[in-house]
């Protein structure tokens, strides 16, 4: 009796039920490994005011340990010295001359006071134009929807209702009768605990649905009203009170910071979650008027204005790694994001995957714009552009805009050896400021909208 083929069938079928259950076990895989992402924003402060960069005083455990444990880069930067076109780069991987929204309100003559209802009520009428703009462009959470990820907004929005920047749920209504411009409800996080940020990832935890998280807590914003506790630990510490209040709510911050990641680790998702973090803007607090900041960090160009430290962190995914010279954006994290989830990013997206030595090794400059606090017009941005900046290497350049207050001339700093640009070269180095105003202007003149 000839029993090959029956030998032979058997094997064909135990290679068919390998292939299926490695097959199965792929997927299996694939699904598991599709990470969680938190983007952690903080809002107005100094790159230099965290424990692992250096501060004397300012003590921020939770975020020192995330730096530690991800790839931190101490060479970042945001696209805009201001909250509103800074975190609209984020959340859309454009530039502000690219979104439409590069500054916090739209310019206009009202009788009565700033921010109260009436005022709410017509700026939001006229931002209308520069919200539709921005929302031509997807968002992260609406790409990551085709994924199957929900999505969940809290803190600082200035994009009208949760729903319009494509998340799945959220906080902020965007009510201008109910005082919405740029967070309202969703202000409370963090000041007033984490409990709508858990909620949610008990939910998606249970729906077994991969998740997107934007933490964008009003801290260390104005007011600057920590808790007693902190406050006068910093009181024997700092030159003022108003400095100890800002230095106390960089630390509330990182508990904040601390509770949202202890909630990752205690639900097991530490290794299947990338985190990200970065500030929206700079800031120095002015020593004696309470929160108000000093002149050359919000709303400036200056590395006090548009610096911060970066951070990627995915256990097993990220090798840990201070990185102290490679440059890197705000305007990389959704090509980053992206990336990492299999998706690709946008055509109009300028950022780079960092992630990708290659890319990383290759990039020789970044770039950033610097408008006024109010916009004149959705499709003439050049019409309140103050400054544009380019950072290659060692050098930093300051280019004049159209709006520029004081027609100031061109600032070049070394901001390797001059980290505080006191010194400005431009007239020593001719050549340097020539080449690199030719790199902005090959990357956009200032002049329309280059959508």
């Amino acid at each position: 009796m000839n029993i090959a083929p029956c030998f032979r069938n058997k094997g064909l079928l135990s290679i068919s039920l390998v292939l299926l259950l490695f097959l199965s076990a792929t997927l299996t895989f694939g699904q598991s490994e599709k990470p969680n992402i938190i983007y952690i924003l903080s809002d107005d402060q100094s790159w230099t005011d965290y424990g692992f960069m250096g501060h004397p005083h300012i003590e921020t455990p939770n975020i020192d340990q995330l730096a530690e444990d991800g790839l931190t880069f101490t060479r970042g930067y945001v696209t805009a010295p201001l909250c509103s076109p800074s975190l609209a780069s984020i959340i859309t991987g454009l530039y502000p001359y690219q979104h439409g929204i590069t500054g916090n309100d739209p310019e206009f003559t009202f009788e009565k006071p700033r921010y109260q209802t009436d005022w709410q009520t017509a700026r939001s009428r006229l931002y209308k134009d520069y919200l539709d703009e921005f929302q031509k462009h997807p968002t992260v959470p609406q790409l990551l929807k085709k994924l199957g990820y929900v999505s969940f907004q809290s803190g600082k929005w200035w994009g009208g209702h949760w729903k319009e920047g494509g998340f799945t749920d959220g906080m902020t209504h965007g009510d201008p009768t109910r005082g919405g411009r740029h967070g309202d409800e969703g202000l409370k996080i963090g000041r007033e605990g984490m409990d709508p940020i858990f909620d949610f990832m008990d939910k998606a935890i249970a729906d077994k649905d991969p998740f997107f998280v934007w933490y964008a807590p009003f801290l260390p914003h104005s007011p600057h009203t920590p808790p007693d506790s902190l406050l006068n630990k910093y009181l024997p510490k700092a030159p003022t009170k108003s400095i100890a209040a800002y230095w106390a709510m960089c630390e509330w911050l990182d508990i904040t910071v601390g509770q949202l990641l202890d909630k990752v680790e205690k639900e097991g998702l530490t290794e299947n979650t990338l985190v990200v973090f970065v500030t929206d803007n700079g800031w120095i607090q002015d020593p004696d008027r309470p929160n108000r900041y000093a002149p050359g960090s919000k709303q400036d160009p200056q590395d006090m204005g548009i610096r911060t430290p970066i951070i990627y962190k995915w256990p097993g995914k990220i090798t840990p790694r201070m990185d102290t010279e490679h440059l890197t954006s705000s305007i990389d994290m959704a090509v980053t994001t992206l990336e990492a989830v299999g998706l690709e990013p946008l055509p109009e997206m300028q950022g780079i995957n960092v992630l990708d030595r290659k890319a990383l090794a290759n990039r020789k400059k970044i770039y950033s714009m610097d408008f006024s606090h109010d916009m004149v017009a959705v499709d003439q941005p050049e019409k309140t552009l103050e400054s544009r900046m380019v950072i290659s290497g060692s050098w930093k350049l300051i280019a004049p805009g159209p709006a520029n207050p004081n027609n100031e001339e061109m600032q070049l700093y070394d901001i390797l050896k001059d980290p505080m640009e006191t010194n400005n070269l431009a007239n020593e180095y001719p050549k340097v400021v020539k080449k690199l105003v030719a790199s902005l202007d090959s990357w956009w003149p200032g002049e329309g909208n280059s959508n």
